[in-house]
């Protein structure tokens, strides 16, 4: 590790290098050839003694011809190869297939992309990494805040004023989110995201996530009482944590998804796990009966 203050060596260049520089890394090279100081130096070999053959000399060493170069265009070599895994590319995800028999069908083994729709503190980033954990296949939980918070320096903090570079990394984060998602389900991994998603701007964001991801994405919206998410606000921090008057105007945005024709969950009254048990009876009819939106 090279520490703060000590020069670093100079680039590796062919031939000696002049100076008093080059020449104390000379000295250092060829203190690991030799054994000390007092070491002999090589010198020509003797010549063989009277009466005695000379040695026929050792044929001259011979390589393997290096093999041609693969055309342009040619498939890569696994053989003997690591670490080379052929992914299967992400595409937009198609609708569920419900089942014969939606009576028989276990949401906890079906390959699902679900949108987990709520107000800041509904709990949707909790229920979603909580169902994810327990699932019985592979399931990846996609936060928006978490990829949005990926920008360090320059991150545009909505809080700070809502403007159009906040506007352009909300964009791009649900759009990085979506090649997540699609690329998650192409190789037979779930996944569930979490967004704050306002029905009075369905372009934006209903229709953003819908292009983004593909029409079989299932939402659900989680949607307690505004004193519920006043309380679950007030004990976050950071820049998650919002005032109570901007938690007060998104839950009433939010209000407009009553009558939208998507399932909603009321969790008030639920812990994480009954949450996430209804959740799964929701994706559950969603598979029988995808919602239309």
């Amino acid at each position: 590790m090279q520490h703060a203050g000590a020069p670093l060596p100079p680039p590796h260049q062919p031939g000696p290098v002049p100076g008093p520089q080059g020449a104390g890394w000379a000295q250092g090279a060829s203190a690991s050839h030799h054994p000390g100081p007092h070491a002999n130096p090589p010198g020509p070999p003797s010549p063989p003694a009277a009466g005695h053959p000379v040695p026929p000399a050792p044929p001259p060493a011979s390589s393997p011809p290096a093999p041609p170069p693969a055309p342009p265009g040619a498939p890569l070599e696994t053989v003997n190869t690591t670490g080379h895994i052929q992914l299967p590319p992400g595409g937009p995800v198609p609708l569920p297939h419900p089942p014969s028999d939606p009576s028989l069908a276990d949401v906890s083994q079906a390959a699902v992309a679900v949108l987990l729709i709520g107000p800041a503190g509904a709990g949707k980033t909790t229920v979603a990494r909580y169902w994810a954990d327990r699932r019985r296949v592979p399931t990846a939980h996609i936060s928006l805040d978490d990829v949005r918070e990926w920008v360090r320096s320059g991150f545009a903090n909505p809080q700070s004023g809502w403007n159009e570079h906040s506007e352009a990394q909300y964009r791009l984060a649900r759009r990085t989110c979506g090649f997540a998602a699609r690329n998650f389900l192409a190789n037979g991994i779930s996944c569930i995201l979490d967004d704050a998603v306002f029905p009075d701007r369905p372009v934006v964001g209903l229709g953003g996530w819908k292009r983004h991801v593909g029409p079989g994405l299932l939402p659900v919206v989680v949607l307690p009482g505004l004193e519920i998410v006043l309380e679950r606000n007030a004990a976050r921090s950071g820049n998650r944590r919002l005032s109570d008057e901007e938690v007060a105007r998104i839950h009433g945005r939010m209000a407009g998804w009553y009558g939208s024709g998507l399932p909603i969950i009321d969790n008030s009254t639920y812990d994480v796990e009954t949450t996430a048990r209804m959740l799964d009876e929701v994706v559950t009819r969603s598979i029988a009966s995808p919602p239309s939106w």
